[in-house]
């Protein structure tokens, strides 16, 4: 889907971040849903398939709720590449101490470098209905003022961000306006159960309008 040369372009633009793999977009180019997600984890860039850890696997859930599958969606990220820290870890045989590398959140300027590919797709793609998962990618989209918190589970029609130019590090808003319900990343609920109540109903949210507009 992504052609070599973009995923080129985004490796040149994300050499002086640590960010580590690429993991390609999934899903058929005549998809109507397109789900945006974070950036990828320490299991998608060996596998290279989006949301295929223990995120994915409650991602696989709820999307249950809604009446779709992997074959349905079109699944990307605003960050292609997982961005990582270094910490330790004892080795539970030796006691020694491990370093290495852990997920982290994307930075506003990684998010910028590997802005051209999540651009080309949506241009591409032309989704009816865009789902974000989490804060990340519903701010890639709207802007930093926006919240998943506020927003979950609402229908919104707006224009979207896409970047200015390859020289700048600035968003600018695209003339034609898209479908969106944000909701949160399936991971929240790993630290915070109390969500998940939510995001069922935001589910379930999408699984009405895709089965009245979509089917």
């Amino acid at each position: 889907m992504t052609p070599a040369e973009l995923v080129v372009l985004a490796k040149k633009r994300s050499e002086s971040f640590r960010l580590e793999g690429f993991v390609p977009g999934q899903g058929k180019k005549t998809a109507k849903i397109m789900f945006v997600g974070e950036a990828p984890g320490e299991t998608e860039i060996h596998n290279l398939i989006p949301f295929s850890g223990r995120a994915g696997d409650e991602l696989m859930q709820f999307m249950e709720i809604a009446g779709l599958t992997r074959e349905d969606v079109y699944i990307t990220s605003a960050v292609r590449s997982r961005p990582y820290r270094y910490g330790e870890k004892k080795d539970r045989k030796t006691g020694e101490m491990i370093k290495r590398r852990y997920n982290r959140t994307p930075t506003q300027k990684e998010i910028y470098a590997q802005a051209p590919v999540l651009d080309f797709e949506i241009q591409a793609i032309q989704p009816k209905l865009i789902i974000t998962l989490g804060n990340i990618g519903l701010r890639r989209l709207l802007g930093k003022e926006a919240g998943v918190s506020d927003l979950h589970g609402q229908l919104l029609v707006k224009p979207i961000q896409k970047l200015a130019s390859l020289d700048e590090n600035r968003f600018e808003w695209t003339e034609t306006c898209y479908t969106i319900i944000p909701t949160f990343h399936p991971a929240s609920i790993f630290y915070n159960r109390k969500l998940l109540p939510q995001i069922k109903a935001d589910f379930e949210a999408i699984g009405s309008y895709v089965k009245e507009y979509l089917r």
